[in-house]
């Protein structure tokens, strides 16, 4: 039996370029009619798995699904003022939401069976074959069945576009987010290697000493987040004031995932620039933040995107990127490795059997980043602090 190819070269990367678009009020609200006939189908499709297993023991597939499209066309005549490539992902989005069902259910885990989508919970559409129904014309965006739409062009659009996605943020702004095939940017190799222990005193201290201070950015929109919400909830449901409100609160946290965003992106490519090889912790972070007394700090600290995005810068540039078990890293002294008990409230490691004294979020990313290199068969640094 042959391999089937795949769609992407070993030497090309996928990636993601996003730029705001601004429709006029009449574009608007035909990109709002699209959201709301693409929910309506979607619940629809999802009725309709939903029954045929129920009464038949039958189960729909995509493409079951996608053939009913032209008679319901014929039924719901807002339809067809929708590109048919759009309605078939609709059908696509459901077939997911299916498997990562029955992927839940065999794992032994709690399924979770998919829900149906209120009001205003569908919130983009999906070109899967640019530049069929979506494409750039004469430095405007062209949507099928929209018209032309301003956009603002941030910086140039690279490689080849596979697929484009118009969303509408909750604060009413809407982008266009395009999918390209390009050649990866390989930076000039290094030797040198980090070892990175992240936490909620310090964002991330790393093995050579140098240290990325916690930001806390939602820490400090607290009292700005607290005083919308009341007004919010001031508001009489149902009323113009209270979509006014609630939009305002959408803002502040539009705010603080900007930050957070831009701090994630500006520390991982100072890393990947100056390090060679990268040693960072395998964190669960969706186990850890189960501790209701740590949970709101650990996820202001966004450490999964910060490694997701020094992941994939790392892929790009040609680095190598290493995650380690994190079991005892905090514990284990990094020069004779004698295994002791840590508390939080401990910030400094003394270590009996050696005498090193050393912060123990220096100790924990030496630690860290022997470690990776023992997977790598290279020798680690000298820790830093002061023997006795």
């Amino acid at each position: 039996m042959k391999k089937k190819k795949s769609n992407v070269a070993k030497n090309v990367k996928v990636t993601t370029f996003k730029y705001r678009i601004y429709p006029t009020k009449g574009q608007c609200r035909l990109l709002d009619n699209t959201l709301e006939e693409c929910r309506q189908l979607y619940n629809h499709f999802l009725g309709k798995r939903k029954r045929a297993w129920e009464e038949e023991k039958k189960s729909l597939s995509k493409f079951d699904q996608d053939k009913t499209l032209p008679p319901l066309k014929e039924r719901v005549a807002e339809l067809k003022n929708i590109h048919s490539q759009v309605l078939q992902n609709v059908a696509e989005r459901v077939d997911l939401a299916m498997q990562a069902f029955y992927r839940r259910a065999n794992a032994g885990e709690t399924p979770g069976y998919p829900r149906f989508k209120g009001f205003g919970r569908y919130d983009s559409i999906t070109f899967p074959q640019v530049p069929n129904g979506c494409n750039l014309q004469n430095g405007k965006l062209f949507v099928s069945k929209i018209g032309q739409i301003k956009i603002v062009m941030h910086r140039r659009l690279e490689g080849t576009p596979k697929s484009a996605i118009l969303s509408q943020t909750a604060t009413g702004k809407w982008f266009v987010c395009f999918s390209c095939e390009v050649e990866p940017k390989r930076l000039p190799p290094k030797d040198n290697a980090v070892g990175i222990d992240v936490g909620l005193h310090t964002f991330a201290a790393l093995s050579d000493g140098n240290k990325v201070e916690n930001p806390k950015f939602f820490r400090s929109e607290e009292k700005e987040l607290a005083k919308v919400q009341r007004k919010l909830s001031k508001a009489k449901k149902g009323t113009k004031e209270r979509k006014v409100k609630r939009k305002a609160v959408a803002r502040v946290y539009e705010r603080i995932s900007h930050k957070r965003d831009n701090f994630s992106h500006q520390e991982s490519r100072m890393i990947v620039d100056g390090y060679g090889i990268i040693c960072v912790e395998d964190l669960r972070v969706s186990r850890m933040v189960h501790n209701h007394c740590l949970s709101k700090s650990i996820h202001d600290a966004a450490w999964s995107g910060f490694f997701s995005m020094l992941s994939y810068k790392a892929e790009e540039a040609g680095r190598i990127f290493i995650k380690v078990n994190p079991a005892y890293t905090t514990q284990d002294c990094s020069r004779c490795h004698h295994r002791q008990k840590m508390p939080l409230s401990e910030r400094v490691y003394t270590c009996p059997s050696c005498h090193l004294v050393i912060d123990r979020d220096l100790n924990s990313s030496i630690s860290i980043l022997r470690i990776g290199l023992d997977s790598l068969k290279k020798e680690a640094p000298v820790p830093l602090g002061r023997g006795e």
